[in-house]
């Protein structure tokens, strides 16, 4: 990616966005900028998460999400849950849903010029057998771990598609 083909200069700006953003939209932002800080792209990218809902705005990430992600590496008890505000559909340029009842959930928020943002994140997945985030809120660690596997492979495919997406406009 090349800094020189955003327009205006501006990064690609992604809203990850589960239930409460206390497990999956967090985790899925703290391995998207991770990944992108690996590639050496992340000052081509800004990423934010949310939730539909306020059940948990202004805590931090659930501790079995933390530990889950610290133990592969990914930093996140600096992040605070936020509900998603109507402000969001136009200061990102994608919002990825983790599961199919939050994207119907931002098609019924999100103002009709904006609805086209609307994404499942694991339509970036490379080898996921679904297109939903399975939320590990009220299962075991295998769900943090699972979470991790499925985030990982979507935020890889997404950094290859934004890549493409520039590439093609660099043309």
């Amino acid at each position: 990616m090349d800094a020189a083909a955003l327009p205006g200069g501006q990064a690609r700006r992604v809203l990850f966005v589960c239930t409460g953003n206390i497990c999956r939209s967090p985790t899925a932002e703290a391995v998207f900028v991770r990944l992108a800080e690996e590639r050496g792209v992340a000052h081509l990218v800004r990423a934010d998460s949310a939730g539909t809902h306020d059940y948990h705005a202004g805590e931090p990430p659930d501790a079995r999400a933390q530990a889950a992600a610290r133990a592969r590496g990914y930093e996140m008890s600096h992040l605070r849950a936020r509900r998603i505000v109507p402000a969001d559909f136009v200061a990102f340029d994608l919002i990825l849903a983790m599961d199919r009842g939050h994207r119907e959930i931002l098609g019924r928020l999100a103002p009709q010029a904006e609805a086209g943002k609307i994404a499942l994140v694991l339509t970036y997945a490379r080898h996921a057998q679904t297109l939903d985030v399975p939320d590990p809120y009220y299962g075991g660690p295998g769900g943090f771990e699972h979470v991790l596997d499925l985030l990982e492979d979507a935020a890889a495919g997404l950094l290859d598609a934004l890549g493409a997406e520039i590439a093609r406009g660099m043309r």
